[in-house]
């Protein structure tokens, strides 16, 4: 038997799984994950790819800083020269034209930073929004598997939470890093050209500040990564009790709902704690450094001014130097402390965008010039975890335009060969053909292109009528979508909106009903054209008289199509060409309905079950 394995890729998953074909599988919101940085390095290294691609931004935060550096630096020592050649001597005139020097010296300052802040600002924007689209496309070209074992809340703060984090993060990081380089040497240069006591008097405070901040630091990125992770959790839980609210009220779990949330929310709160309090002891610590440092500058720099060995200018200089000194090294420590919440971030936004892509398999696959429609499965095996069999050695055939219904009790693996069929998944045993073909030769894109779904879960788009129609063939015209509409007895309701076609949808088709939604998905798939038609229980969550209007419209998107339809409801196979009876993985029953009512097995069983209830028209 042919053996398959999930590297097959492809780059149209998103169409489907925006479609709603996701089980939504994955860790259930507020369950603890442990996720720890795993390389600090690799992942700066990373985040510099992006910042090397705006390299004009990078030249000119770089001369701008470089410029304000200077000018920071000439200040102190025009003051000190100030202070020794016209403030002691009572040079009136010599010191008006200082003021005005250094007036113009503070104003380029200004200006110079203005013009880096705002191009810094752009820089990081920019890169932000390179990194945003990256995980974007990325998560278009992921396999359903991934969102399978994912919470959609989880993948959300991943896109925005993480990514902000990382701007924020370089929108000050950037700019601090390189202005603290240039005023560290700087100061250093100009504080040796005055005094070399004084300068090593002046650094003595470095080997305390570098042993604090690797002590903090240790444990920052810890705390920020946990941070990141809890938040996710909140985002994921939050969701997930916006969109099942009716079901909470319905049940009266308010009052549970609400205990869940603050146990997460606290384990939120107690690791946000640890990760803000520990980075903000970053600054009084260094602050307090600085005030010592100060006080020594200024003890010392009295001594040697007793003994003529520096005169005040030089002092005073000293002091503004110390400052511009101890200044950067405070927000290298700082800013090593911000890294490492942007690293937390980024490695969570990394660790999708390394995910294996569908996409590497795309155009490898052959295309047929014409599909019919025959459908093979031979001897299938499968399980979502290799260890737990869903379909066992599975063998269906579906002749070009038959009807095959596939019918049973929940979790009997029904969905799953439409999983398999449409390549969402890939089997670990067995075969399966398209007019003779192994799908495995076949190119994905074109495979899914012949293949038309209507789920139960009617998903619509943001937009208009008429997009969310033409959605199913983008280059259609305005009149095919509209015929698309008439064949899928939705026209009727559309034409009695205020807008017709151009009426907007809310998010989700919130202003449509479940039947009109599903009408429009039925006509989206007219509109396809597909050679092989699914609809998983495309009727299940509306009215009897709905009902009547969707089987109509089904009824015509099927004729000459080879189609898949799965249901609970058996009012909605009986004209089936053949059905099958799928029980714990394995066809355990198949045939036309009179002939599987006269065997008097699970489908009569289940046949009669729905008469009693009224569920069989």
């Amino acid at each position: 038997m042919a053996q398959h394995n999930p590297s097959h890729q492809s780059k149209n998953t998103a169409h489907f799984s925006q479609m709603g074909f996701n089980s939504g599988r994955g860790p259930r919101p507020g369950e603890i994950q442990h996720v720890r940085s795993k390389n600090a390095k690799g992942t700066l290294l990373r985040i510099w790819d992006y910042l090397k691609l705006q390299r004009r931004g990078l030249f000119i935060v770089v001369i701008s800083t470089a410029l304000i550096s200077c000018l920071m630096l000439l200040g102190p020592y025009l003051i000190g020269k100030t202070i020794d050649n016209y403030i002691v001597p009572h040079h009136f005139h010599g010191l008006i034209r200082m003021g005005f020097i250094l007036f113009g010296v503070y104003f380029l300052g200004a200006l110079f930073t203005w013009i880096q802040q705002y191009v810094a600002s752009s820089l990081s924007q920019n890169t932000v929004r390179d990194m945003r689209q990256d995980l974007f496309d990325k998560y278009q070209a992921l396999p359903i598997r991934f969102f399978d074992q994912k919470t959609h809340g989880e993948l959300m703060s991943r896109a925005t939470n993480d990514i902000a984090n990382v701007s924020n993060t370089l929108n000050q990081t950037v700019v601090q890093l390189i202005s603290s380089l240039f005023i560290l040497v700087g100061s250093v240069v100009m504080m040796l050209s005055l005094s070399l006591w004084m300068t090593l008097i002046t650094i003595l405070t470095v080997p305390t500040v570098a042993l604090i901040t690797k002590k903090v630091t240790k444990y920052t990125r810890q705390y920020f990564s946990e941070q990141q992770r809890h938040l996710g959790e909140v985002n994921g839980f939050v969701q997930e009790n916006i969109s099942g609210l009716r079901v909470i009220k319905t049940f009266g779990r308010e009052a549970q709902s609400i205990e869940e949330f603050k146990e997460i929310n606290e384990k939120l709160r107690l690791v946000g704690i640890k990760a803000q309090s520990l980075s903000g002891s970053m600054g009084p610590m260094m602050n307090t450094m600085r005030n010592l440092s100060f006080v020594v500058i200024s003890v010392c720099g009295g001594v040697f001014a007793y003994h003529d060995l520096i005169t005040i200018g030089i002092i005073v200089s000293f002091l503004n130097y110390s400052n511009q000194f101890s200044q950067p090294i405070n927000q290298l420590a700082n800013q090593y402390n911000l890294l490492q919440s942007a690293i937390a971030g980024a490695e969570r936004v990394f660790e999708v965008l390394d995910q294996a892509s569908e996409t590497l398999e795309e155009n490898k696959g052959v295309s047929l010039k014409e599909v019919k429609g025959e459908v093979i499965f031979d001897r299938v095996n499968f399980g979502y975890e290799s260890d737990v069999p869903v379909l066992k050695n599975l063998s269906l055939h579906a002749s070009p335009g038959q009807m095959i219904a596939l019918v049973g009790p929940t979790g009997a693996g029904k969905t799953t060969i439409i999983n398999l069929l449409s390549r969402f998944y890939d089997i670990q045993s067995g075969q399966i053909f398209i007019d003779g073909k192994d799908i495995y030769t076949l190119d994905k894109h074109f495979l899914r292109q012949q293949i038309g779904l209507v789920l139960q879960d009617a998903y619509v788009f943001s937009g208009t009528i008429r997009e969310n129609i033409r959605y199913g063939r983008l280059a259609a015209t305005d009149r095919e979508v509209e015929e698309a509409a008439r064949l899928a007895n939705a026209d009727a309701f559309i034409s009695r909106l205020p807008n017709g076609y151009e009426t907007q949808l809310n998010a989700e088709g919130s202003n449509l009903s479940q039947g009109q939604r599903q009408l429009l998905t039925i006509a989206r798939a007219v509109l396809a054209n597909p050679a092989i038609l699914i609809l998983d229980e495309a009727t299940s969550s509306v009215d009897t008289r709905t009902e009547l209007h969707i089987q109509e419209a089904m009824k015509t998107l099927m004729k000459g199509r080879t189609s898949f339809v799965i249901a609970h409801r058996l009012s909605t196979i009986q004209d089936a060409d053949h059905i099958l009876v799928i029980n714990n993985g394995e066809v355990v029953e198949q045939g036309s309905h009179e002939a599987l009512l006269l065997q008097g097995g699970f489908y009569a069983t289940l046949y009669k079950h729905q008469l009693t209830q009224g569920n069989v028209s």
